[in-house]
């Protein structure tokens, strides 16, 4: 969330950057509010001050017996005043947090401007994009041929964007998401959590979610529950209202889930297959960090989400998201962008995003070093798309005879199996 300080202290910083943004945010109307919320204050402030003298007026006058009813109504009009000045406050209070819970982060220095995601700036290529002596398939048919995913029976079961994995098909799902979790936490450090699939509201507006992007969740009905887009939600909220022990930074927490997204604003987009789906497997990483630490920590993260797909043996490219395409909660976010034969171009996998001292205000998680609590930085990205990892080893390990190759660093965990063969 702004901190409602920096749009007072530098108003042309946060409207150059809600320009870069292109977000159309009316910042006369944050001001007007504040403004009005301050003078109220002021002036309520004055009257608890003629309160208490009028208090210490009627004390004197009741002890020397004297008549006090003219201050004690005097008294009485003061705190009408007062009440009516509070109300003032509450409501401005509540027009302002509307205002500062719908404007975006600002956009750090580094990022690129631009309209979409045409404009993203590509950092690096990792990886030789796989030659074929063949025309290589999209995932669709590659499944379909295998037998390995039921399109039409989760159609049936739950609709359209569900999809069934059986036989190899499940057990590379399962093995991916044991296999990343192995990485995450023997190597890079990150402790495993199993969070709730659920959350309440506040946790949705802790993260950015809410109230911004309420079209794209799905809520319980008659409760305030909502399932999770991404363990980013539950995750980063295990210390929502927390002072955390400065010594302890980072924090670094893993996990693997069950996403649900309705995907309102994809308008068709990968309709077909398992790119987009209503419900998909991811790893998440998340940090709490010191603030002077956060970048360091997001380029840290993001190797750490490289080392999967390098593992794997899946070419891929970073990018630096541009302003147009920056997340709403992010300063700066890196998509990583694995290869995909089938469709011949590189698609998103995995988004590493800091989102300095954003998330912390909404959520309020706090450290300290010294006396005064401070905000930590949040950090969070993928670790990786476990759907969009199994998609990718499909059309890159591809062969003419309709198998498919599991990388090498994978088959341990597919109980030594090779190659996925047709049913």
């Amino acid at each position: 969330m702004f901190d409602i300080r920096l749009v007072r202290s530098e108003p042309e910083r946060v409207r150059e950057a809600m320009a870069r943004r292109r977000a159309k945010i009316d910042l006369d109307a944050v001001f007007e509010v504040d403004g009005r919320r301050r003078a109220a204050i002021f002036e309520m402030e004055q009257l608890r001050a003629a309160q208490n003298r009028a208090s210490e007026e009627i004390a004197v006058k009741k002890r020397a017996k004297e008549d006090a009813s003219a201050a004690i109504e005097a008294l009485r009009a003061v705190k009408t005043q007062i009440a009516e000045l509070e109300e003032q406050v509450r409501v401005a209070d509540e027009q302002l947090q509307d205002f500062l819970l719908t404007m975006p982060n600002c956009p750090d220095a580094s990022v690129p401007d631009g309209a979409d995601d045409s404009e993203n700036r590509v950092e690096r290529v990792w990886g030789e994009i796989p030659k074929f002596d063949f025309t290589p398939r999209e995932h669709v048919e590659l499944v379909e041929a295998l037998g390995i995913v039921d399109f039409e029976r989760a159609a049936k079961i739950a609709g359209a964007r569900f999809t069934i994995m059986k036989g190899a098909g499940a057990l590379l799902e399962r093995a991916l998401i044991s296999f990343m979790l192995d990485i995450h936490t023997r190597e890079h450090g990150y402790t495993e959590v199993f969070p709730p699939l659920m959350v309440n509201s506040d946790s949705m507006r802790g993260t950015g979610q809410l109230p911004k992007f309420a079209a794209d969740l799905f809520k319980v009905q008659d409760t305030d529950y909502w399932l999770i887009p991404t363990a980013e939600v539950p995750v980063t909220n295990i210390h929502r209202d927390e002072i955390l022990d400065g010594g302890s930074l980072p924090i670094m927490y893993t996990a693997y889930t069950p996403c649900f997204r309705s995907e309102a604003g994809s308008y068709g987009k990968d309709t077909r297959g398992m790119i987009r789906q209503h419900q998909f497997n991811k790893v998440e990483m998340v940090k709490f960090t010191r603030p002077e630490d956060s970048w360091d920590e997001l380029e840290k993260l993001t190797h750490n989400a490289e080392v999967i797909l390098q593992r794997l043996g899946l070419p891929y490219r970073v990018v630096t998201l541009c302003t147009g395409d920056l997340g709403f909660s992010s300063a700066k976010t890196y998509d990583l962008e694995v290869w995909l034969p089938g469709q011949n171009a590189y698609r998103e996998i995995s988004s590493c995003s800091n989102f300095l001292d954003f998330q912390a205000r909404r959520a309020n998680i706090r450290f300290r070093r010294d006396k005064k609590p401070e905000h930590v930085h949040t950090i969070n990205g993928s670790g990786l798309a476990v759907g969009r990892t199994a998609v990718a080893i499909l059309e890159n390990g591809q062969r003419a005879d309709g198998t498919v190759v599991i990388p090498e660093a994978l088959r341990p965990y597919m109980g030594g199996l090779d190659v996925i063969r047709p049913v």
